[in-house]
């Protein structure tokens, strides 16, 4: 099947972005040579379906390397690059993605990488999966499973492995500590300032920044607004979370109590409606609102063009909407992924170790898929370790080691 891109002519533009971050990738660059080498994914087959930027594009083509046959799509129709995706296929890989695709697109793009009978399935959301799952059931017998990039994905999958109906083993990459400890709170909070900051060109410092949810991300985000002299507002669910936030140095009420008080407010919470109709009743005149978290349902956009008297844009990727009672919201990139709709994405050190994790796991799937019983797999400890012990050495640090006497006092006699 034929790449399906918007231009093949913006290939260049891609391919120094590309450059740019296999520069700034020291663990994929040295895992590209190994693969180089060893060609663990020959004669296989990876569908991936993760946001399509420079840093995906490299994995991508650290995977081919090792051998893969790839077939390569968005999890995002806001995210795509349209000039990486251009410089990927003058690389020799299939490609079926562009940016701003409608949602048939979309779904269209997913069905292409998903028809060709993949072995491998890397997924950012779950998309790929589900799918896999409804529409190409005969094909379940060739994969050997797959890896999931977010905490969304997961909890998609979680629910289908509840229900029985996960058909093969899925590794949890969200979970590794190599990825959600920096690339869910070092990487979500720097892209996402990097993207408000970006498209609004707004102070942040003296302004109330109200966060939705307190995992791994929102502690991020947190961090970050608080770190520009923002007073951060926590919105939780979770009582634990919440308390955590307390002892952070964050106020911690419910939205509907936020909602009155905010200047930005920023969903990560990966749920639906967290923002709705009362509370944008709420909202201050010129509150800018934007979303961290997988899909574009977190600020309910169905409700408030259906209760804006009028929109227009404000400026590129901001549409206001005005409200009965006379005030403006201002909406970043229609509530999709902020970090990537208005930005690039996190920085390339931080995917560095994610992708990392990826690659690894899905080599692992590779070597051991056929001896798993269980469909939802943590990333194994010897790649979560391989990945911290590597990065360390590119940081150019050292840690202390245990010596045969401290390793008997911990674990006795092995």
């Amino acid at each position: 099947m034929a790449s399906e891109i918007r231009d093949i002519n913006l290939a260049p533009s891609g391919e120094l972005k590309i450059a740019w971050v296999k520069d700034h990738c020291d663990l994929l660059r040295t895992l590209e040579e190994d693969f180089s080498k060893t060609k663990p994914f020959t004669g296989k087959k990876i569908a991936l379906s993760v946001h399509l930027e420079a840093k995906t594009a490299y994995l991508c083509k650290v995977l081919a390397a090792g051998g893969a046959e790839m077939y390569i799509t968005g999890s995002n129709p806001l995210s795509t690059q349209d000039d990486v995706a251009a410089a990927l296929v003058k690389a020799g890989l299939e490609v079926h993605a562009w940016h701003g695709c409608t949602p048939e697109e979309y779904d269209a793009h997913i069905r292409a990488v998903l028809s060709i009978g993949p072995n491998i399935i890397i997924d950012d959301g779950g998309d790929l999966v589900h799918m896999m799952h409804t529409e190409f059931r005969e094909l379940i017998k060739d994969v050997i499973g797959g890896c999931e990039e977010t905490t969304t994905g997961i909890l998609r999958l979680e629910t289908m492995n509840r229900e029985g109906k996960l058909e093969f083993p899925m590794v949890k990459v969200n979970n590794a500590q190599c990825k959600h400890f920096f690339d869910n709170r070092y990487g979500t909070g720097q892209s996402v300032w990097d993207g408000i900051n970006r498209t609004t060109n707004l102070i942040v410092a003296g302004k109330t920044v109200v966060v939705a949810g307190y995992g791994w991300c929102g502690k991020g985000v947190a961090m970050r607004a608080k770190g520009l002299g923002a007073k951060v507002i926590i919105t939780e669910i979770d009582p634990v979370k919440a308390i955590e936030a307390v002892m952070d140095g964050f106020e911690v009420m419910p939205m509907k109590s936020a909602a009155a008080l905010g200047d930005f407010f920023v969903t990560v919470t990966g749920c639906d409606k967290v923002i709705d109709e009362e509370d944008f009743l709420e909202m201050k005149d010129g509150a800018i609102l934007c979303n961290a978290g997988h899909f574009d349902c977190e600020i309910d956009m169905a409700g408030l063009r259906a209760m804006a008297v009028s929109s227009a844009e404000l400026r590129n990727n901001i549409m206001g909407y005005t409200l009965k009672n006379g005030r403006t919201l201002a909406v970043l990139d229609e509530g999709r992924l902020v970090n990537l709709a208005c930005g690039d994405g996190h920085p390339a050190e931080i995917m560095d170790m994610s992708f990392a994790i990826q690659a690894l796991s899905a080599k692992y799937l590779c070597e051991h898929g056929s001896e798993l019983t269980t469909k939802l797999i943590d990333v194994p400890e010897e790649v979560d370790r391989e990945v911290a012990v590597r990065k360390l050495k590119f940081l150019g640090k050292e840690i202390d080691v245990l010596t045969p006497e401290q390793r008997e006092y911990l674990y006795g006699k092995q």
